[in-house]
């Protein structure tokens, strides 16, 4: 089939799509308000119970509606694009910026002042009572200090849920959730509360009966709505819509689904609880291309289903993600610029034999996602040697569009590094990407297969370059080996930076142990974790180790200016000379002010070698930095260590989203010639304007990281103009290049965005004529006009590649 066959979006969808871009970010309390209800009600109770009840108040209570028009029905909230208010999690960040939501530079949300007192009124009640404050008081005064600096970043871990997961999804549509109902009466029916463990299963046990149920009564809330709705609608059409949207809803309530149609609405319903549920991100889909096909496939053959009708289905499905929202504090805002949620629907790859898993859905659903432009969902294709030329041309066809989609992760990689790290092969020949382009098994793992704590390289290495002592925050957590002019050999450097990145490493990972008891204790998911295996079969939720599989890696940034600085000081300060250790510092610290730090800075950046130009000088040196950090993480484990899960441990990522803006924000001068609080380099990517040799050049260094060590995610963002892409020949040399780089060079990721520097900048000077303009902006995509003026400036500055 043809998958980018271009066609105008219908009337309805494209009236869908507008509205939904067009509606402004706004408030929703109806979760808070249940939520504090219930705690209020019910302080006697353990707090699994107490999530349990108000997820089911909120479910049934909540305001729900059916948009003129829409074909799948659910709303997270009370609105479209309205953020639901989570307050159990953290509330002090909303008392000080409740005034400043709409004034933000991006990311703005607007609350009407009969939301404004009821808000503050209930962030009152919740003040002492957050997991933000518990994790602070477990972390310890050391790591309170450390995360304080923002050398070490998980405010978004204590502010919201873990999510960065994905559900069993083949077996809900397999089962029904009356199924699920039926295991949680018969697992309950045989325990006996002799022990602790025994207990706390009883607790777990009871609180998913009442979520499930909740879930039910949630679906069926839409199945009565719509019967009203077709009651008063006079237009023949649109009441057989309501009645048809009626049954689906009353039918898929506790009974599996029989067709596409209703696996498609089962599926979203499941997406839009599990945000009310969690205040966390990238809840997303997987292999959507393959848990619907049987159902798609079967109907299509049948006729009882076009592939214009399921299109249209997809496309009210993807407008429906877009009208999911979420309200961070503007710290955190900055770290995920452009308000993803990560959706992310992955096709492709290969199936649990090992054979190509491509079907006529994967083209609909890339087709779709092309023909829809939005931000959500976030589209990712899994490559292998076996796929067709045809639907990598689809693919390339689909980039052209220039909205940053699909992403590419690499079965040749992902399989093997799971298989060696105690996955089963079937397993992790499917996995999906989740969020951004972190890797996991759907329904088998646990949160945060990457997202748990940011370390800011840079800072650290700062630090090691000045004995131990943060030049931000005047602070020395570890001492150190000296500074840059006590050394007398780069080996030295290189020690130095050994020892206190291994300090901040553990201190990472301790900051996670605290986060991770806290929302173990104070913030379980009870819905989520039914959805998982093997959680009922353990009684235990996710964050007590009821998955199959924990894996878990925080993220890393600033990789290419540690490249890269440690390039410059090898070359000019101890191999040529060119200058000292003491000039190089004092004009680091002087942010290169005046003449003779301006002559510095240019040396720095022309003299040299910078990553991404295929050069193992600087290549080999970052891999060599990188290897202190991986080595070191590997010793530890996760909290949920020795009880159950097959794995608990770390790896690298460096899917870190859009932080590279304010981590750098927060970074003196560095030795690459890097001005003060400008960003630091997105991702794995190279810093931009220095990769200079073309795309293979960067690929060759991309593939000289230890990549089968970072499975959190290697982030490499391209960025071409659409002019390159205009041609058939070059959409074919893309093709070639995406071979060579995943089948030879071991590549991890890649994405594009395809958008000239001209358009951009008219973007930023008239917003308003650019709202439907969409960039990559990490392993996401956002509305290029949605972000803050430093964000849209580092995606001005990218290199723009030539093929």
């Amino acid at each position: 089939m043809s998958a980018t066959s271009t066609k105008p979006l219908t009337g309805r969808t494209a009236i869908l799509r507008d509205q939904v871009i067009k509606t402004p970010s706004g408030i929703c309390l109806d979760r808070a308000r249940a939520y504090t209800a219930i705690y209020k009600q019910h302080q006697d109770k353990p707090v699994i119970l107490k999530r349990a009840l108000a997820i089911e108040k909120t479910l049934k209570e909540m305001k729900i509606f059916i948009t003129p028009g829409e074909l799948l029905v659910g709303n997270q909230s009370s609105a479209l694009r309205a953020a639901p208010i989570f307050p159990e999690y953290a509330v002090e960040w909303i008392l000080n910026e409740i005034d400043e939501f709409d004034q933000r530079p991006g990311d703005k949300f607007f609350i009407r002042e009969d939301q404004r007192e009821e808000l503050i009124d209930i962030c009152r009640w919740w003040e002492g009572k957050t997991t933000l404050e518990k994790g602070r008081h477990l972390m310890g005064e050391t790591l309170r200090e450390i995360h304080k600096t923002t050398m070490i970043k998980a405010e978004g871990n204590l502010t919201s849920g873990d999510a960065h997961i994905a559900i069993n999804a083949e077996r809900l549509l397999a089962t029904g959730i009356g199924a699920y109902l039926k295991e949680i009466r018969e697992r309950q029916a045989g325990l006996f509360d002799t022990d602790l463990q025994s207990i706390k299963k009883r607790q777990f046990y009871r609180a998913a009966e009442i979520s499930m149920r909740a879930v039910t009564a949630y679906i069926e809330r839409y199945a009565a709505l719509a019967r009203e709705e077709a009651a008063r609608e006079s237009e023949q059409m649109r009441r057989g819509e309501l009645e048809r949207i009626a049954g689906i809803c009353e039918h898929i309530a506790l009974e599996p689904p029989r067709d596409f149609y209703e696996a498609l609405q089962l599926t979203l319903f499941i997406q839009l609880i599990l945000q009310i549920e969690s205040n966390g991100h990238s809840m997303s889909l997987g292999r959507m291309d393959q848990y619907l096909y049987t159902f798609y496939h079967r109907d299509i053959e049948a006729g009882t289903l076009t592939e214009e009708f399921a299109a249209e289905l997809l496309e009210n499905t993807w407008i429906k993600l877009l009208s999911v929202n979420k309200i961070r504090s503007w710290s955190h805002t900055r770290f995920s610029a452009g308000g993803p949620l990560y959706q992310n629907v992955t096709i492709g790859g290969v199936d649990i034999h090992g054979r190509d898993a491509v079907n006529d859905l994967s083209y609909l659903i890339l087709r779709t996602v092309g023909e829809m432009k939005l931000t959500q969902p976030n589209l990712s294709v899994r490559y292998h040697k076996g796929m067709s030329e045809e639907f990598l041309l689809e693919c390339v066809r689909v980039i052209e569009k220039g909205f940053g989609m699909p992403a590419f992760n690499n079965d040749e990689i992902v399989i093997d590094e799971f298989v060696k790290l105690g996955v089963k092969e079937e397993d992790a020949r499917n996995y999906s990407a989740i969020g951004c382009i972190e890797v996991a098994v759907p329904g088998k793992w646990g949160y945060r297969c990457t997202g748990k704590h940011f370390i800011n390289f840079m800072r650290v290495f700062l630090s090691a370059l000045n004995n131990g002592t943060d030049p931000v925050s005047g602070k020395q957590f570890c001492p150190g080996t000296g500074r840059l002019e006590d050394f007398s050999s780069y080996d030295q450097l290189v020690a130095a930076w050994d020892k206190q990145i291994r300090y901040y490493a553990k201190a990472g990972v301790a900051i996670d142990a605290a986060v991770d008891v806290v929302l173990m204790e104070e913030g379980p998911d009870v819905i989520c974790s039914v959805l998982v295996d093997d959680c009922l079969e353990r009684g235990l939720t996710i964050h007590e180790g009821g998955s199959v599989y924990d894996f878990v890696s925080g993220l890393q940034v600033g990789i290419a200016n540690l490249g890269n600085s440690l390039a410059a000081i090898k070359k000019l300060v101890f191999e040529e000379k060119r200058i000292t250790a003491s000039e190089l510092m004092s004009a680091i610290a002087n942010d290169f002010a005046g003449a003779e730090g301006e002559r510095i800075r240019q040396l720095l950046l022309n003299g040299a070698p910078k990553f991404g130009n295929d050069d193992d000088y600087v290549d080999l040196l970052l891999k060599e930095a990188y290897d202190c950090y991986l080595d070191e993480i590997k010793a530890y484990r996760t909290i949920r260590d020795g009880k159950g899960p097959i794995g608990c441990r770390y790896y690298g990522g460096t899917s870190s989203i859009s932080a590279n803006v304010p981590s750098g924000a927060v970074c003196p001068a560095t030795p690459d010639g890097r001005k003060a609080w400008v960003p630091l380099a997105e991702g794995s990517s190279p810093s931009a304007g220095t990769d200079v040799n073309g795309p293979t050049s960067v690929f060759n260094s991309m593939g000289k990281l230890p990549t089968e060590k970072i499975l959190g995610g290697v982030l490499l963002n391209q960025k071409l103009t659409p002019a390159i892409l205009a041609t058939g020949s070059n959409k074919r040399k893309l093709i070639h290049l995406f071979r060579t780089f995943f089948d030879y060079l071991r590549g991890w990721h890649v994405q594009y965005n395809v958008v000239d520097r001209e358009t951009l900048l008219k973007a930023q000077a008239d917003p308003e004529q650019y709202r439907d303009l969409v960039v990559r902006v990490a392993g996401y995509s956002a509305f290029f006009t949605t972000l803050s003026p430093d964000t849209q400036d580092d995606i001005i500055a990218r290199t723009e590649q030539e093929l």
